[in-house]
């Protein structure tokens, strides 16, 4: 059975999963740097894999939210066709999209997870990014955006961006994080941009979570799987909010908050772990 501390911590670890799976900040950094601080009393092998597949609250909440835009199948409006042959092309650019990522993480997942999983890389990652974001969307101010919807995307637009997300198997980087400052340079618009990472999110956090219970084994004791229930359902809730915000925040501004707050964690991270 769970006592009420090792609830709270789960609570906690769902909510800062919410936050920052779709802000541009890494939910993967500061899920591993909360755990210099909160250890949860499970084992090494079940937090791993807890890490990842809570994201799938977050995946959940992706496709709640744009569940129109997402599923091809329309059945309600009788006046448009019974399949969106625009949702099916952008899927089979998503796919596109996973292919280098896919290739990367079989890879070097394990050899990453071994060797930089770290508050150092973490930190390194957080700093170079913020920079990356503050330039970029700098540069961008003199730019008018090539794609501004989802359905400008190309095949070779999505590829591209796909190359970006091998940057985020690396802790601290972000996946939102690398797939939008990727889009941005190319041209992509922040909403468009934000669209086909929320989209891109489904199938790789989807496959990932399968890989990690695959890896870990479907024996689950009564308490860790209580403990991955809680923490998804809280990680679907709060992420419901954050995309909400996150999807009007853009709309009136750029990403250069996030590229602060990711330099100014990342100097914290670094003086603090300095001195332990």
């Amino acid at each position: 059975m769970l006592d009420f501390i090792e609830i709270i911590k789960v609570i906690f670890l769902g909510i800062v999963e919410g936050i920052t799976e779709w802000l541009p900040i890494s939910s993967t950094g500061h899920m591993l740097l909360v755990d210099e601080f909160i250890k949860m009393n499970v084992s090494a092998d079940f937090k791993e894999m807890f890490f990842v597949v809570i994201q799938l609250g977050a995946i959940l909440a992706v496709v709640v939210l744009f569940w129109n835009k997402m599923f091809p199948f329309q059945f309600k409006d009788k006046s448009k066709p019974v399949i969106e042959k625009d949702i099916f092309s952008m899927w089979f650019k998503v796919v596109v999209a996973c292919i280098p990522g896919a290739v990367v993480t079989i890879l070097f997942d394990d050899f990453i997870e071994a060797h930089l999983h770290t508050p150092i890389v973490i930190a390194i990652t957080l700093i170079v990014y913020g920079i990356a974001f503050i330039v970029i969307e700098r540069w961008n101010k003199t730019r008018t955006p090539k794609v501004l919807t989802l359905n400008d995307i190309t095949y070779k637009t999505a590829f591209i961006i796909g190359l970006f997300q091998i940057l985020s198997i690396i802790p601290g980087t972000s996946r939102s994080g690398s797939t939008i400052i990727g889009a941005l340079l190319i041209g992509v618009s922040r909403v468009a941009a934000a669209e086909f990472t929320f989209f891109l999110a489904v199938p790789v956090m989807f496959g990932l979570s399968f890989l990690k219970i695959i890896k870990f084994g479907l024996a689950f004791s009564a308490t860790e799987l209580t403990v991955l229930v809680i923490g998804t359902v809280v990680a679907f809730l709060v992420s419901i909010l954050v995309i909400k915000f996150l999807m009007g925040y853009i709309k009136k501004h750029d990403f250069q908050i996030f590229g602060w707050y990711r330099i100014v964690l990342g100097i914290l991270v670094i003086l603090y772990f300095s001195f332990v």
